[in-house]
């Protein structure tokens, strides 16, 4: 209890810190990434595309960096397969997993103009705008009604026990469906946020980019939503490759597109975007994680379920306690969400505004163990950004039974064992003189009920052996591709029978923890945002992961400089450190601070006293501190730091201090 509230506390403390800084400039930011070329709306010559967008130059460079500590960290760290799969997916392999039947958002329509809208976002923004128009006019006191006129707010001065209602009702808004948001739209009269019309009822929309695979126009196909699938149809490959040992992983990186109802918030909700997703699958009876114990003192910010249910916020725990006291559900899980914390703060992400929410009970899905998203807070609120699930094995399972492939694991038993188990007898004689034709189509069926090549599903034959029972010796079943056929006791029997087993074959759980890259990195650098003053602003980017790693500065454009620039551009590159040369026309503190907004970490400036003895001064963004050394040892120390091997203090501790004047 004592270590909850001292948790607590400390959350607490960073709310109040973080409420006394600045009020942040989301427009400023967004002039910024758009007049640096980060990114830009696709087709903008054209209109644009609402939740389609293009990287320039330098939201590429980041994206590329992003990635390469992402592989590091995760891949190479982890000893991972990665593989990269196609973006179409034929229909039948979406079927079998939900994507067709559930993969869908609520969405409802401004009645009047017919505009759609998604409706969880809908209540969402109403609710948090008129506790916003609540806060302005409760400051403004007595001039309350003259300040609402004036900010043209919709809202007013709510209860107490109304602003509590829509407090609870934001944190908890995940966990309702559909009609339950319609009772609350029509309950506080929400409207249309940009028409004020009403609402229509809600109706569901599948996400998912439909197409055509083919000439014909008969072969339905998807752009994939996400790259899971392409995991689990290659587990065997993948399990062959890595010799059948077990527990492993497979990674990889791509395009995902979902159709969404109503993009906004830049990359935060898109059309189409980047994912990082990992299949680590282990065996269902032993979750513990070999590597556990280097992460079990970590600690976490854990909004727990429990939590959200009773409103007692953020809690801070070590993974090993979390996973102890089952609060996360196993040591696996809890060893990713630890890694996948040490990932965003090592990319540079404020660690006070990032938590770990676990998924409601009604919110996950109904085969998955334990669900939490590392969420990251930003202008818009707490966006999900890293989901990390234990999706049991219920995608391998699907799949295995659908096509009749065998995804399974065998692993030999340490002694043999005899059990009972039910067993299906074939007569084939008579499903052939009955079926003709259509025998392949019922054999087929058939081999959908075995577990692996050589056993049954235990379960799809207990309940065979029920509809024989209850069907007085007659059953009817579906192919795959519809058909329908009555089966009888002659050609299906269940039978009970003992078996000597030493080799024990079971399906993997996968633990999948699945990243949205543009999310993180809109929320990255909203964290690294600052000011210097009105006129500079900064992006702090930690050096690995910034766009270019050095700007390089000649202090006039005589030729003289030349041969100095050209030698400082190849130490860098021979390095492997991206850099940029600015010789533009304006003073140097003001190509330094062009640089600082593009989150370049450090200057090499190539000066008058270089033509005398071949030194450059190195400045550091941050501190705006120089030092001055050999080409080859400034570009040493850039490459130290960019490579996490020291840090600019530690690095610079031999160099003397060196002022260059005011920027």
């Amino acid at each position: 209890l004592q270590k909850l509230k001292k948790s607590r506390d400390e959350l607490k403390a960073a709310e109040d810190a973080k409420a006394n800084l600045p009020k942040f400039n989301r427009e400023a930011l967004d002039s910024l990434l758009t007049r640096r070329f980060f990114f830009a709306q696709s087709f903008k010559i054209y209109g644009g595309v609402a939740g389609l967008y293009d990287y320039g130059p330098v939201g590429s460079a980041l994206m590329n960096n992003f990635l390469d500590i992402w592989r590091k960290h995760f891949v190479l760290e982890e000893d991972m397969l990665e593989i990269e799969c196609t973006n179409i997916t034929p229909e039948s392999v979406f079927k079998t997993s939900g994507h067709v039947e559930r993969f869908a958002d609520w969405m409802c329509k401004d009645v009047k103009t017919g505009q759609p809208l998604r409706q969880d976002h809908v209540v969402k923004q109403v609710l948090k705008e008129r506790l916003e128009d609540h806060e302005k006019l409760v400051r403004a006191g007595k001039d309350a009604e003259k300040e609402k006129k004036r900010l043209k707010l919709k809202g007013s001065i709510l209860s107490a026990e109304t602003k509590k209602e829509y407090e609870d009702l934001l944190e908890a808004l995940d966990n309702y469906t559909g009609p339950e948001l319609y009772q609350l739209m029509v309950k506080y009269e929400i409207k249309s946020p940009e028409t004020g019309n009403d609402l229509s009822e809600p109706q569901m929309f599948n996400l998912m980019f439909d197409t055509q695979i083919g000439p014909t126009g008969q072969f339905k196909g998807f752009l994939r939503p996400e790259t899971a699938q392409g995991h689990f149809l290659n587990f065997n490959k993948l399990l062959e490759f890595n010799n059948g040992r077990m527990p492993f992983a497979s990674a990889s990186v791509g395009k995902s597109f979902r159709n969404e109802i109503a993009p906004r918030a830049g990359l935060m909700r898109v059309r189409e975007f980047t994912m990082a997703e990992i299949e680590h699958y282990v065996d269902p009876l032993n979750k513990k994680h070999v590597r556990f114990s280097e992460v079990a003192n970590i600690e976490l910010p854990l909004y727990s379920a429990d939590n959200q249910l009773s409103g007692g916020g953020i809690f801070r725990m070590t993974v090993g306690e979390a996973v102890s006291k089952g609060i996360i559900n196993n040591e696996t899980l809890g060893y990713f969400m630890a890694r996948i914390w040490l990932f965003l703060l090592r990319i540079g992400c404020d660690k006070t505004r990032v938590r770990f929410r676990q998924h409601m009970q009604n919110e996950m899905a109904h085969y998955a163990c334990d669900c939490w998203d590392a969420e990251i807070e930003n202008s818009t609120g707490w966006t999900e950004c890293v989901g990390c699930a234990d999706r049991s094995a219920y995608d391998l399972t699907a799949h295995s039974k659908a096509t009749g492939e065998k995804l399974v694991v065998r692993e030999p038993l340490p002694e043999p064992i005899t059990r009972d188990i039910l067993v299906v007898e074939i007569g084939d004689k008579a499903i052939s003189s009955t079926f003709k034709g259509d025998t392949g189509k019922v054999r087929a069926w058939i081999n959908t009920l075995k577990g692996t090549e050589t056993a049954w599903d235990q379960d799809r034959a207990e309940t065979l052996k029920k509809e024989l029972e209850n069907g007085g010796g007659k059953t009817e079943i579906t192919t795959y591709d519809g058909f329908k056929f009555t089966l009888t006791n002659a050609m299906l029997k269940v039978v009970q029978k003992s078996e000597k087993i030493s080799i024990r074959e079971f399906t993997p759980n996968v633990i999948e923890p699945s990243f949205g890259i543009g999310r993180i990195l809109t929320a990255l650098i909203e964290h690294v945002y600052w000011s210097r003053d009105e006129q500079r602003v900064v992006l702090s980017f930690p050096p690995v992961i910034a766009p270019y790693k050095c700007l390089v500065l000649p202090i006039s454009n005589n030729a003289d400089f030349q041969p100095h620039i050209r030698k400082a551009v190849t130490e860098l590159r021979k390095l492997g450190l991206s850099n940029r040369v600015d010789d533009s026309a304006p003073s140097i503190g003001k190509r330094y601070s062009r640089n600082d907004e593009l989150g370049t970490p450090f200057g090499i400036t190539i000066d008058f006293e270089t033509l005398r003895d071949g030194t450059v001064t190195l400045r550091e963004r941050d501190s705006m501190k120089q030092i001055r050394g050999s080409v080859s040892d400034i570009v040493g120390v850039i490459k130290d730091v960019v490579d996490e091997k020291t840090t600019w203090d530690e690095a610079t501790k031999r160099f003397p201090s060196f002022s260059a004047g005011e920027e």
